[in-house]
């Protein structure tokens, strides 16, 4: 995903591995708690898509819990698509195949992608402006099967507020840095999957104050 600005070092730390391998922290904080809930809610079989897969620790993890799914990552960083073919390549899961090279936040790519029914976006919609993130909700929509899911999880403003003082430094050191991106408002994203045709079917509280939204294309 291309980027205006450095952001702060705590926005997306990805350290070098083994091989091609990176290590990204919260990825492997957070993957059992996001596996555990798509699990619970996705569909169980079809196909699935996940942008901006980063390192790759969360395609082996979802491959692996919903084994019914396949899955293909993607990313926009050549880096992180080396990083997620080492770890496919290692996991040897007939279920996960190799990153493929695409910015979510590009108007257009849902004409290429049609047909999943399940979508996945991890801990990226801070990361880019509202424009992008918008662009990126409606493109999913456009790329679901009909009574396909698209999930979003990460950080989200409540209300406009942040929940705690270490998610109000965050957001303002994204927001320092480059004023166009930052935590999205909870009720601003479900308004836009809404605006997108979505209908919302899950909302869920995650550890370390996170959130993931599910909402559904009508069958």
């Amino acid at each position: 995903m291309p980027r205006r600005l450095t952001l702060p070092d705590s926005a997306a730390i990805a350290n070098a591995a083994e091989g091609a391998k990176l290590a990204a922290p919260s990825a492997a904080r957070n993957a059992d708690a996001i596996c555990a809930v798509l699990a619970d809610i996705a569909p169980g079989a079809g196909r699935a898509l996940e942008l901006a897969s980063g390192t790759g620790q969360h395609a082996v993890a979802l491959a692996r819990a919903l084994p019914g799914l396949a899955w293909q990552p993607s990313e926009i960083d050549p880096a992180r698509r080396a990083s997620i073919d080492a770890y496919m390549a290692e996991a040897r899961l007939p279920n996960l195949a190799p990153a493929i090279d695409l910015d979510a936040t590009t108007p257009g790519w849902a004409a290429a992608q049609a047909g999943q029914d399940l979508i996945v976006v991890v801990n990226l919609l801070h990361l880019v402006s509202e424009p992008e993130a918008r662009v990126l909700i409606t493109e999913a929509a456009k790329a679901l099967a009909p009574g396909g899911m698209f999930a979003i999880y990460g950080p989200f403003l409540r209300d406009g507020e942040a929940t705690s003082e270490g998610d109000a430094r965050f957001h303002a050191s994204l927001t320092t840095q480059d004023p166009e991106i930052g935590y999205k408002d909870d009720w601003d994203v479900i308004d836009w999957l809404q605006g997108a045709w979505l209908d919302m079917a899950h909302v869920v509280e995650m550890p370390a104050n996170n959130l993931l939204l599910a909402a559904r294309k009508p069958g």
